[in-house]
């Protein structure tokens, strides 16, 4: 019969080995979210920059007193071409989710990096509209709240697995009613939408954060390095568009215009 305490220390052994992995699969989540945020922010200042100018002779628009769009601008927020920089990152998401299995992880790895810039692009507008220090202090808050909700996620004991089918819902209709008041133009249904738009993906910061913790421990003993890798990818990406919609919305709702 197998000693007792020697079973002990080899499963002792097993757990703290799944916990020095799990450490470093969330450290790998969270190192490629934040090189991806840095990504996004870096492209939307600097075609912003590009977008706007101050002398009239090179402008194609007007925007404001002594402000003026580029031709860069006119093309990315008033030609036809803003539809196509509207939705490329929604295709970027679903184009990685539905080939993500046929891709390496340095592939999937790339490919997020790449849809980062382009939602930089997709989001430039918004040094337009805010002030820069209206956008920097609603990026502090939501990077604290962010770290508050995914490190409750992280933390818990509570099995919040439930949360995700109604989350999902509703982010289902706020992307309907998002694409309705493109139309519509509805400040009220704006301010709905982003006052709910909060509170959804707020919820869904701590049940991603859960959902990756529980997906690396039931995979660990498997060993699939490849598989991680991807699921690394994937799990960053999550976090990462909670983090923008969240960032996102609390501006529209706190952000102060110019």
């Amino acid at each position: 019969m197998a000693d007792v305490n020697t079973i002990r220390g080899v499963a002792g052994a097993r757990a703290a080995e799944i916990d020095a992995g799990l450490r470093a699969h969330m450290n790998k989540v969270y190192g490629t979210m934040s090189v991806g945020m840095l990504i996004t922010f870096a492209a939307a200042w600097a075609i912003s920059g590009l977008a706007v100018t101050t002398d009239p002779s090179a402008a194609s628009a007007q925007i404001g007193p002594d402000k003026y769009l580029t031709g860069i601008g006119y093309a990315l927020y008033a030609s036809p071409l803003k539809w196509v920089v509207m939705f490329a990152p929604l295709l970027f998401v679903f184009g990685l989710g539905a080939a993500i299995n046929r891709m390496s992880a340095a592939t999937a790895q790339t490919v997020f990096y790449l849809f980062a810039a382009v939602m930089g692009v997709s989001i430039s507008s918004i040094f337009l509209v805010f002030t820069g220090y209206s956008i920097a202090q609603i990026f502090l808050i939501t990077s604290i709240a962010f770290a508050g909700l995914s490190l409750w996620g992280y933390t818990t004991k509570k099995d919040i697995s439930g949360w995700g089918t109604f989350l999902i819902m509703g982010v289902i209709g706020l992307i309907v009613a998002s694409i309705v008041n493109i139309f519509l133009q509805s400040g009220a249904l704006m301010f709905a939408i982003s006052s709910i738009g909060v509170l959804i993906f707020a919820g869904l910061t701590a049940y991603d954060t859960q959902r990756i913790k529980s997906e690396y421990v039931a995979h660990a003993a498997h060993g699939d390095s490849d598989w991680l890798g991807k699921a690394a990818i994937m799990g960053a990406l999550s976090l990462y568009l909670n983090f923008i919609n969240m960032f996102m919305m609390l501006l529209q709702l706190f952000g102060q215009r110019e």
